[in-house]
């Protein structure tokens, strides 16, 4: 069920502590099929349990402080890439070619918001790199969608085929992924127990003076480390110099972090000295695909005892597809829940990113509990996290999944519609810039309102959404807001 019970004993939380959450129920919060408003509420509420936890632990409090989980402020973070506004504008979340495109037998969704991403995506389909969308959708049309899957990944581009739920269940991957728990966690070595700096008044800050190795892209990875750096962390974010950051999604995910840009394959000496000071590193690239680097879980312990290692991939690190790329709505797409949401005929998609917030939460609170059971019984820690196995997680809680499926676009809510970057025209793309503010009703919310603020910062003025982890003594708001991608110096404060 996707509920905070059983997230939380993912985490390996004590059960007893459930008692101090409590909810602010509202219906209208991520309207969906699945049990999306449920799974956002869980992942939410186990991450401010964590910090609640921890800071208790490192203030000597007698008890853990109360944590209040409102549905409102749920539904607006996890739809924060569309509550955006940098200087009144609102952000493009998904290029042209980022879409379901009908196939022969089908459908299939790409991904090509990254520059490099569209031209290994047009050269799978042997179409020019300015090639506009309209002679994509001419080229899938007399094509099969697994022929189109299995060509654009052998060229290192992003296209899944549309699944049913049953169609999914059969393929090697589900069973992988099945396979595995929740929330992996592992303990790495013996080293000594973790102590803590006393703190020094002011908001209960659970992540306070700890150091935490950003190595993460879009979007779950960025949001688990955003949420650190609201409770107390300094964060620096690592990017290699040729892999620029998409700028309105940076501006979304850079709350409260510094960005620096190092060359882990001419800088060695930059990452080490990093490393030797960092309390967490957070990785969010394709399993297996920075261990040459040495950074492999075992091998950064190795070097780094008493380390927290956090992992976070698509598909999951097992074969067959642990070493593919993949995004959300590529999982959403290869999972079944798009049909889900909407049918065969016009897939859907969850109100929001769901998958990628939810596992983000769900990331920041397993290494706020490695923390604090490091604070008891030391041990270099690893946990690890998977797109697809957390939309295992939200499709495994409805019975009505076959129903759903023979439903097709019937099984819809009423009055529901696509989620963002659902597009089924073949128009020229222009549609997809908005100028204008994003929908009043993104999430779900007659009023956002009063989960929204606004700042100045070096990319200009921002109106953005504020964090919906909240407990009794804890922040409100990040401290800094994001600056300019790359722009700080590869050094710990």
């Amino acid at each position: 069920m996707t509920d905070i019970t059983s997230a939380w004993a993912e985490l390996g939380g004590d059960p007893a502590l459930l008692a101090r959450v409590s909810t602010v129920v509202r219906a209208d919060a991520l309207p969906a099929r699945l049990p999306v408003r449920e799974l956002a509420r869980a992942c939410v509420g186990v991450c401010a349990l964590a910090g609640a936890e921890l800071g208790a632990r490192r203030a000597a409090l007698a008890r853990v402080p109360r944590v209040r989980v409102d549905d409102g402020a749920v539904a607006v973070s996890f739809t924060s890439e569309r509550r955006l506004l940098v200087d009144g504008r609102a952000p493009v979340a998904f290029a042209p070619l980022s879409r379901f495109w009908r196939t022969a037998d089908g459908w299939v969704r790409t991904h090509a918001n990254y520059p490099h991403h569209r031209v290994r995506l047009l050269r799978a389909l042997g179409l020019p790199g300015d090639a506009a969308p309209t002679a994509v959708a001419r080229a899938l049309a007399g094509r099969a969608a697994l022929e189109v899957e299995d060509t654009v990944h052998a060229s290192g581009g992003l296209a899944v085929a549309l699944r049913t739920p049953r169609q999914w269940t059969a393929h090697p991957q589900a069973d992988a992924v099945a396979a595995r728990p929740l929330v992996e966690r592992g303990r790495l070595d013996g080293s000594r127990a973790r102590g803590f700096a006393p703190f020094d008044g002011g908001p209960l800050l659970p992540a306070a003076g700890l150091r935490v190795l950003d190595l993460t892209r879009v979007l779950a990875g960025p949001v688990a480390t955003r949420t650190l750096a609201l409770l107390g962390a300094d964060v620096l974010r690592v990017d290699a110099p040729h892999l620029p950051e998409l700028p309105d999604q940076h501006a979304d995910t850079g709350f409260g972090k510094r960005s620096a840009l190092l060359d882990l394959s001419s800088d060695r000496r930059t990452f080490e000295e990093l490393l030797a000071a960092a309390d967490v590193v957070v990785t969010g690239y394709r399993p297996g695909a920075l261990d040459r680097f040495g950074l492999s879980p075992e091998a950064l312990a190795e070097r780094r005892p008493g380390l927290v290692v956090a992992q976070v991939s698509a598909w999951g690190a097992y074969w067959p597809w642990g070493a593919r790329r993949g995004f959300d709505s590529l999982v959403q797409a290869a999972t079944g829940i798009a049909v889900l949401e909407g049918g065969t005929e016009r897939p859907g998609a969850l109100p929001a990113q769901a998958l990628d917030h939810g596992t983000g939460h769900l990331l920041a609170a397993a290494v706020l509990r490695a923390l604090t059971e490091q604070s008891y019984d030391g041990g270099s820690r690893s946990v690890r996290l998977a797109l697809a196995r957390t939309a295992a997680w939200l499709t495994g809680g409805t019975e009505a999944a076959g129903d759903a499926e023979a439903a097709g676009d019937a099984g819809r809510p009423a009055g529901s519609e696509p989620g963002e970057g659902v597009r089924m025209d073949e128009g020229d793309g222009k549609g997809m810039t908005k100028k204008e503010e994003p929908t009043a009703d993104a999430g779900g919310l007659r009023d956002a309102g009063p989960w929204l603020a606004g700042t100045d910062s070096p990319l200009g003025r921002l109106r953005y959404a504020l964090a919906p982890v909240s407990f009794d003594g804890g922040p409100r708001d990040w401290t800094r807001p994001p600056g300019a991608w790359g722009a700080d110096p590869a050094r710990w404060l």
